[in-house]
């Protein structure tokens, strides 16, 4: 087969067929998807190969009269050229999409997270407000992420059913944040959590969030004994939860989380020394601590 392509046609062929298949393959869905993986399939053999089948049929060639055949080396250069532009991209794209789903995941569960708190706090006017953006955020996250899915969670087959599971618990506490029992609606609410941290964790992501609601778990064990007057479950509850938040510092030890881990020890220590009356108060700072660092990071 006598090539009809010159070196720089197949350079700029193998680049665009590149861009074209890190474009279909990391960024697209549907008839777009095939589309471009098309596209990028033949310009990335047709430069490889330096044969184009439309030049032939039109009896066109790029490549002059007196041009010599590629010696190894430049085939070689053309072949690493495809592959490293693949890798490079293929690693790139990985990265900016995941950082892309996390960006518009964050943007819709900011509501939620506002919508928890508001209705643990009682302020049903403000959890009102929330509720109501947080159900079109969703709705929009949903959208996008049923028709496309980031590299980093094409393979997980459970995802369409945990979207389903949290649209579930929002449809059901609708009335409780609008007219019923704010309590009851906030323990409701608490559900949604555990389904996107064990999404998260099952793809493979290594997010601060997820040491929060790890440690929110066994917080939430302290505070139930702290306000039982049990000094013993405390002290027995203390090293999970010691350990989690050590998890949390590995990946940020600024001055929110610092507050945290004094609380916690002060509380450790108020138990220890069976000073029963201050547990519930220093209990509640420590959950107070924990929310301002979980709405701005988690």
């Amino acid at each position: 087969m006598k090539t009809n392509e010159n070196l720089l046609d197949r350079i700029i062929r193998i680049v665009l067929g590149t861009i074209s298949l890190l474009v279909g393959w990391f960024w697209l869905a549907g008839v777009w998807q095939t589309t471009f993986l098309i596209i990028g399939s033949v310009f990335s053999l047709t430069g490889l190969l330096g044969f184009c089948g439309i030049y032939a049929l039109l009896k066109i060639s790029t490549c002059s009269k007196k041009q010599q055949p590629l010696k190894l080396y430049q085939t070689v250069l053309l072949v690493a050229l495809f592959i490293v532009f693949s890798a490079v991209g293929s690693l790139a794209s990985i990265k900016i999409t995941q950082n892309k789903f996390l960006e518009d995941f964050n943007q819709m569960n900011s509501f939620y997270k506002q919508t928890l708190f508001l209705t643990g706090q009682g302020k049903r006017e403000e959890a009102k407000s929330n509720y109501d953006q947080w159900v079109a955020e969703f709705k929009n996250f949903s959208q996008k992420y049923s028709a496309y899915r980031p590299f980093v969670l094409k393979n997980d087959n459970q995802f369409t059913s945990d979207l389903d599971k949290v649209g579930a618990i929002m449809n059901d506490v609708k009335n409780g944040v609008y007219e019923g029992d704010l309590p009851s609606t906030h323990i409701k609410l608490e559900a949604v959590r555990p389904v996107f941290q064990e999404m998260f964790k099952r793809n493979g992501f290594t997010m601060l969030a997820i040491s929060l609601t790890d440690f929110h778990d066994s917080m939430e064990k302290l505070i139930a004994a702290a306000d039982a007057k049990n000094s013993a479950e405390i002290i027995s509850t203390y090293p999970e939860s010691s350990g989690i938040l050590t998890q949390v510092e590995a990946e940020l030890n600024d001055a929110g989380i610092k507050a945290i881990r004094q609380n916690l020890e002060d509380l450790l220590s108020l138990a220890k020394d069976n000073k029963l009356d201050d547990l519930s108060k220093k209990a509640a700072e420590l959950k107070s601590s924990f929310v301002k660092v979980y709405l701005v990071k988690g």
